[in-house]
């Protein structure tokens, strides 16, 4: 009896639909933004949308372009959203806010050349840095992990720096500064170490 009842109050019409109607239609909705919302954020993981919507086509882009994570013997390569934006919805948003405040630094000026991008780079790397570290690295663990490497296909000092690291509960930014792009100009060894 109760869920005839039920069953009635959502066909029953609000104004014009049904309760059902509407539930449907929200749903329908629902899904369309989502799956909309979903390609759009996916679109900004391109690297071409990267460069050319951020500084960098003609700096850090053409840096990465000549390192292991662009080109090598296996064909694997690390796009800038690989290493910059989180898997994980909830990370990938908030990565995304703090992204775009380098979209403004470009449409306002202040990093819109390659001058004021060098003057600002520093600043810019801590932050990154900073970033990784609190997430322990996150984005290089997406491909790079201590237990799946194999130490005797390492160089000796690699293979001891890795076992110190895990040792100490080092993260890959602690010694990777640099991987991907030059480390900035005014770079002092503090900052290595930050």
């Amino acid at each position: 009896m109760a869920s005839s009842s039920w069953w009635s109050k959502l066909r029953k019409p609000s104004v014009k639909y049904s309760l059902l109607t509407l539930l449907g239609g929200g749903f329908i909705l629902g899904v369309l933004f989502w799956g909309g919302f979903n390609t759009g954020m996916e679109a900004t993981n391109k690297l071409e949308f990267c460069i050319g919507c951020h500084e960098m086509k003609d700096n850090v882009y053409q840096e990465y372009k000549k390192t292991i994570h662009y080109s090598n013997r296996t064909g694997v390569r690390a796009a800038c959203s690989d290493c910059h934006v989180p898997k994980d919805w909830t990370h990938k948003i908030i990565r995304k806010i703090q992204a775009s405040k380098e979209v403004y630094g470009k449409i306002t000026g202040v990093i819109d050349t390659p001058e004021k991008f060098e003057a600002h780079r520093l600043e810019m790397a801590k932050r990154e840095w900073a970033r990784m570290k609190a997430s322990d690295s996150r984005e290089c663990r997406n491909c790079h992990s201590f237990e799946g490497m194999d130490g005797e296909k390492q160089k000796p000092r690699a293979k001891k720096q890795h076992e110190n690291a895990q040792r100490d509960k080092q993260t890959c930014i602690d010694c990777h500064k640099g991987i991907a792009h030059n480390k900035p100009k005014g770079m002092v060894e503090e900052d290595d170490d930050e």
